[in-house]
């Protein structure tokens, strides 16, 4: 539903967004209704007393207007709870019902402050029905204080921009003047977006890099949501939705009708070897976090085990390595990969926007020299992610149309300007000049990884790349293949960043704005059925369409289409077509690195119990990540301690299975 306008400007709630809030006030009020009313008519014997006739007069006028504030919320309660998001008929009367409610708290204001000034005059009455009207003073300036926070966090900056498009709709504006309205919006939002970012990130500095992020990632933000009229609830409606059809789809599927893309037989051989190969090397990329993942990893005992390295000035030891900003960084780094002092040969927890902490050791298990770049770890982190344009890359790799993410392209080319101009990499290998170069790295350091893996390639051609949980936005077609030579990827379940791109959020808005249009049922029941939905699981619903059933005539105004969720007809969307959207020239599509191994949960272990969670591992196309995947894990299954578990699962029970094969046959892989 587009947001209500409300005193000539729109605003970021709907009229269906009010039977939760509506109902919480309407509770308290009735409660305190009943309260003032029960300490009326059992004290007012008592306020005979100096001043008990002020008292006597504030609780008749203020159980009267609390009446009438009742009707109004349960009004206004009811009303929202009429029509669908995309039918806003029914709740035609709302903006009038507001009004009335707001125009209540003018004198629910001043009575509150008579009750203050009166309380201040210490009068002397009966000590029960003083403290009552205390606590009455008290709680109307708490939900009138309540009132204009809520008023603040709706305020929409754009809003006196969008009402009159709201008002008049798409087919009252002529193409010449949609297209005027289109680009004033963009622009204003992508300042007020750049505004936001600034003051969100007041702390990361002034810098050149700092300022480029900050107008890359307003200008993002203004290109994804300044051309729908969707509020926050209407967002969170949709992906409910898209969760239980998404979930309804899989059920009703047969086993054979999904489609397998597996690579051939060599691929399949060498599977258990990489997935080996992936669980040593990301207790490296694990580590390259440094001390919160270790606490957060060993909340009991992690504190214990490196308090001293945090405590205790720099050693001999410590000087043996290059870096800066260790502080507690390097104890953790000791426990999580198990190395000594002298195996390592820079650390640096050095961290500005497109500069990314990264670490340098010496493998002696692997013969190895490990580069190790961290992940997103703050604010900083966050701006590189988020600087999504495509940048092309001058590469020696004789590969046609090298771009990618321009964001993790700088942090990789920092890392290597490090490597390669400090004499980082020099010195590892002239300490052990037999060992092969691996590159690895989680989240926003595996795309960091990857990207520094191409670049490193042409010196070095024994080289391996393992991107743990990598973003699917990275890189061009001919780079992703070339990828496949020498990195492989590893995806937990249904983990959002390796499906994460512009393109694929494009889809997502365009999946919302299908969903929400034809579903049949009000807001709030699509929001408590995907609450216990989420919860508690159940059957996913069939999600009928108003347009269904001959239900159509029910319908006391046309119902609203995708289109009229847009704030302009822009040819990016074709409502008919499930293909994939095309890309504005800036973000086009990009694809993840290397080849793919997928953990897939086996069964169900719960919506919150991971403990009993088994996986299967299976080479995977990148096409299965195509498109973004909503449910509970979507986030958690990112995280790298859960990532660590399920691959510590999956080895050790592939490993079980090639020792004792079921029914005593020959060892057999399974994918």
């Amino acid at each position: 539903m587009p947001g209500m306008v409300l005193f000539g400007r729109r605003w970021a709630i709907a009229s269906d967004d009010l039977v939760f809030p509506g109902f919480f006030e309407l509770s308290l009020r009735v409660v305190w209704w009943i309260g003032i009313l029960t300490l009326y008519l059992l004290h007012r014997g008592k306020l005979d007393c100096a001043g008990g006739v002020l008292l006597s007069s504030y609780l008749i006028v203020l159980i009267v207007l609390l009446a009438v504030i009742i009707c109004t919320l349960t009004a206004i309660v009811c009303v929202s709870m009429k029509g669908t998001i995309c039918n806003p008929g029914p709740r035609k009367s709302m903006a009038k019902l507001l009004y009335i409610r707001l125009a209540l708290f003018l004198p629910e204001m001043g009575w509150a402050s008579l009750g203050a000034a009166w309380i201040a005059d210490d009068i002397q009455c009966d000590k029960t029905v003083v403290n009552g009207i205390i606590a009455t003073v008290v709680v109307s300036w708490i939900i009138i204080v309540s009132t204009v926070v809520t008023i603040i966090v709706v305020f929409d900056p754009l809003g006196g921009k969008m009402a009159p498009y709201s008002s008049a709709g798409p087919n009252h504006l002529d193409s010449h003047e949609s297209s005027q309205l289109l680009n004033g919006l963009k622009t204003a939002a992508t300042s007020v977006w750049e505004t936001r970012i600034k003051l969100l990130c007041c702390c990361v500095g002034k810098d050149d890099h700092t300022r480029v992020a900050f107008s890359s990632t307003a200008e993002l933000f203004s290109t994804y949501f300044s051309d729908t009229d969707l509020v926050p609830s209407d967002i969170a409606a949709g992906l409910t939705l898209l969760h239980q059809q998404q979930d309804n789809i899989r059920n009703s599927q047969e086993p054979d009708e999904v489609i397998s893309h597996s690579p051939g037989p060599p691929q399949e051989a060498d599977l258990d070897a990489e997935l080996e190969n992936c669980h040593h090397y990301m207790q490296f990329a694990a580590a390259a976090y440094g001390w919160p993942l270790y606490i957060y990893r060993n909340p009991f005992t992690g504190l214990c085990k490196i308090g001293g390295d945090c405590c205790r000035t720099r050693t001999a030891e410590y000087d043996l390595v290059g870096g800066d900003q260790l502080s507690c960084h390097f104890g953790s780094i000791l426990q999580t990969t198990g190395l000594q002092y002298r195996d390592f040969i820079h650390i640096s927890f050095h961290d500005k926007v497109y500069e990314l902490p990264f670490l340098v050791a010496l493998d002696h298990r692997k013969e190895s020299v490990v580069v190790a770049v961290r992940g997103t770890m703050s604010l900083q982190d966050i701006l590189t992610d988020l600087s999504a344009e495509s940048e092309d890359l001058n590469l020696e790799c004789g590969v046609q149309d090298c771009s990618a993410h321009k964001g993790i392209s700088q942090a990789a080319r920092y890392v290597y300007q490090r490597l390669i101009n400090d004499g980082i990499l020099s010195q590892a290998f002239s300490i052990a000049p037999e060992y092969r170069l691996v590159v690895v790295g989680h989240s926003l350091g595996a795309g960091a990884a990857a990207l520094l893996a191409i670049m490193l390639r042409s010196s070095y051609p024994q080289l391996r790349c393992y991107a743990f949980s990598p973003p699917r936005g990275l890189l061009s077609k001919s780079l992703y293949e070339h990828s496949k030579n020498f990195t492989v990827s590893l995806v937990l379940g249904k983990d959002i960043i390796p499906r994460l791109s512009v393109t694929n959020l494009e889809d997502l808005k365009k999946r919302i704005l299908r969903v929400i249009a034809h579903c049949n049922k009000p807001k709030y029941k699509i929001l408590l059925r995907g609450c216990w939905y989420e919860l508690f699981g159940g059957d996913p619903d069939n999600l009928p369409t108003e347009l269904d059933g001959g239900a159509q005539g029910h319908l006391t105004q046309p119902l609203l289409g995708e289109q009229s969720l847009l704030t302009h007809g822009s040819p990016t969307y074709s409502f008919s077509s499930d293909s994939p959207l095309e890309s504005p020239a800036k973000y086009p599509h990009l694809y993840p690195p290397g080849r793919i191994i997928h953990l897939e949960e086996e069964g169900t272990s719960g919506r919150f119990c991971r403990a009993a969670a088994r996986y299967s591992a299976r080479w995977a196309h990148e096409s299965q990540f195509s498109k973004i995947l909503i449910g509970p894990k979507m986030l958690t299954d990112h995280m790298p301690d859960v990532l660590m578990k399920a691959l510590d699962s999956v080895v050790s029970d592939r490993a079980a299975y090639v020792f004792c094969p079921p029914g005593g046959g020959s060892n057999v892989d399974v994918v």
